[in-house]
Formats: structure tokens, sequence, C-alpha cells
């Protein structure tokens, strides 16, 4: 589902070489398309990660007691989300595999609602050739809810991208 608040991207954002990320660092941010955050994702993810909180999955009782009036995503939901966020607007052909390298920094700044849209911004801010082909990128991400006020996650993103020998330059 998408939302006009957010409107969707025609095409992902490429980055074919090392030297085409290194060119990118310090440009403007990449805007992902917007998802629905909605109650059954919530839940399934408190399902599988074993973490049936009240405030996740109880509407009733979150309706009646939480300070958000409603059910509030995981923070480790919104987190996992940043891979399709990213694949939405960022893209790596003639990369042979992209790898989650870890985050330097995660805060969750602001709760996502039930039934938010959220989008995410990506900013290149740095990029260290660790061979012939092969990168690790710091992306800077914000995460904004349409149902908050602030951002709800800034995260500092680390990605290892090999490039095949064709797009090593």
């Amino acid at each position: 589902m998408t939302n006009p608040i957010y409107p969707a991207r025609a095409a992902p954002r490429t980055f074919d070489s090392v030297q085409s990320l290194t060119a990118f660092v310090g440009q403007p941010g990449i805007i992902s398309p917007a998802i629905q955050v909605d109650q059954e994702t919530i839940t399934r993810f408190g399902c599988v990660t074993h973490d049936s909180q009240w405030i996740h999955v109880d509407r009733e009782r979150a309706r009646a007691e939480s300070p958000y009036q409603d059910t509030i995503a995981h923070g480790f939901l919104v987190l996992a989300l940043l891979t399709h966020l990213q694949a939405g607007c960022i893209a790596f052909p003639g990369a042979r595999m992209a790898l989650n390298y870890g985050f330097d920094k995660v805060r969750f700044t602001a709760p996502v609602p039930v039934d938010s849209f959220v989008s995410a911004t990506f900013s290149l801010t740095d990029v260290t050739e660790t061979a012939p082909g092969e990168a690790r990128c710091c992306w800077h991400v914000t995460l904004q809810a349409d149902k908050a006020d602030r951002p709800s996650l800034y995260a500092d993103w680390l990605i290892l991208i090999r490039f095949d020998k064709a797009g090593q330059t």
C-alpha cells in the first residue's frame, strides 16, 4: 500500500561501481517509497521474535493504557524494515553481493504508531574501498512515520558491496 504523502519513486538510484559510490558521498539523501506498518505486521514480528509485550500486540489494552493511545511497532521491526526500504530506492547492478555489515549507531527517537506509513532517507556519508571492487559504505538513515511529529529512527548503517570484475573501476 502506498501513501500520497510519500510518492513512489520511478526507479531506484543505481550504483554500479566503487567509484560511483564514492562520487555520491555527501549528496542529498535518497528517499524510499513508503510502506504501511499495520497491526498484522507488528503482531507477526512479535510472534517471530517472542516479543508479545502488550504495547505492541494488544490494541484494546494499548488504547486504554498506552500514552500513544494505540499499539506501536517494535523498534527492531522498524530497524529490520530498512533493508526493504533501501531496496525500493537504491540498486547495485553488477554487484556480486551486498552484505549488512552492522550499525555504528541506532537511535529510536519516536514511536511508530500502528497503521503509520514509513519512509526512509539514505544519505551516503563514507565509502572505504576494502579490496579492488569492494567497499564498505556508511549510510546515515532517517526513518519518518507519517503519524509521528519527528523522525522515529536514526542509524548509521554499514553495508559491504562487492562488484563483479566489470564494475570494479
